[in-house]
């Protein structure tokens, strides 16, 4: 069988030059010169017949046949890493490091105490929580950047299993207006005060998660900051039941009564981005 014309080296050179606008960054970046990165390139449009790349300035541009070229190169690098990565797993046996992201909405007890479970028989394995909100856990899951995600968003074309439902609150601080008015509130009064949102922590949120109709909003970046700023009477907020079960139980926050909805369920779902990378570490992490 005829061997191959290219190396996969000579594709990740061309997707870094590529990627990084030009010969010089793509060198910085590889720790290459800039003659080698450009005999490479040079020597792929030979062996292919074609150009793939036409330099204006200081920026290499692609032609038509290099973008049709560079893009079923990156599925072809991918698979390799993909496969490079499989093979590691099967010659050390056991992950030396689990990656795992958390969405915020998950409760910690229920995390830590499978994780307890889970340390008798790691035998050593390094363990990396990841805290996501909201669609935070969606990227990490779509760019295989961690082994297990535990998430309330499962990205279409991943399958996923069922962990728990979380019911959220509409709650706050017993002084503040809306909680002495005694009665359902309707969205018309709700939106003339300040609402406490929790920041979606992806690079490329969604804008329209949760119920953002006020006008005034604080954002903060985590459950405990909204809870800090509603127990100085500030606001409103959606929070998980389990994450305000104290200040209700002591009266110091209070569940508002709504009339389109006071509280609203969400599912909390395990995620495997890759199965075929999956070790036997993060398998038995999986049981508990």
């Amino acid at each position: 069988m005829a061997g191959h014309k290219t190396t996969l080296e000579q594709w990740r050179i061309l997707q870094a030059v590529v990627d990084h606008g030009g010969y010089a960054h793509a060198a910085d970046a590889l720790h290459r010169s800039q003659s080698s990165l450009n005999h490479a390139v040079k020597k792929l449009e030979h062996q292919l017949g074609v150009q793939v790349l036409e330099v204006k300035g200081r920026k290499a541009f692609l032609t038509d046949a290099g973008e049709a070229l560079l893009r079923r190169s990156r599925v072809l690098t991918e698979t390799a890493e993909r496969l490079e990565k499989l093979a590691e797993n099967i010659d050390m046996g056991w992950e030396p490091q689990l990656s795992l992201c958390v969405e915020a909405i998950y409760p910690r007890d229920l995390l830590f105490r499978a994780l307890a479970r889970f340390y008798p028989e790691s035998r050593g394995t390094r363990i990396r929580i990841i805290d996501t909100v909201l669609t935070g856990s969606v990227e990490q899951i779509v760019n295989n950047s961690v082994d297990l995600a535990i998430t309330g968003h499962v990205p279409k074309g991943y399958t996923s299993e069922e962990l728990c439902r979380v019911e959220f609150m509409l709650v706050t601080h017993h002084t503040h207006e809306l909680a002495a008015q005694g009665q359902t509130i309707s969205q018309q009064e709700l939106v003339e005060h300040m609402q406490v949102v929790i920041k979606d922590n992806a690079l490329k949120p969604f804008e329209s998660q949760g119920w953002l109709k006020s006008e005034q909003r604080w954002t903060v970046d985590s459950f405990e900051r909204a809870k800090q700023i509603l127990k100085h009477g500030l606001g409103f907020c959606w929070l998980p039941r389990h994450e305000v079960l104290q200040e209700l139980a002591s009266g110091e926050l209070v569940a508002l009564d709504v009339d389109f909805s006071s509280t609203r369920t969400a599912t909390a779902s395990l995620v495997i981005p890759d199965p075929d990378l999956l070790g036997p570490g993060a398998d038995v992490c999986m049981r508990f």
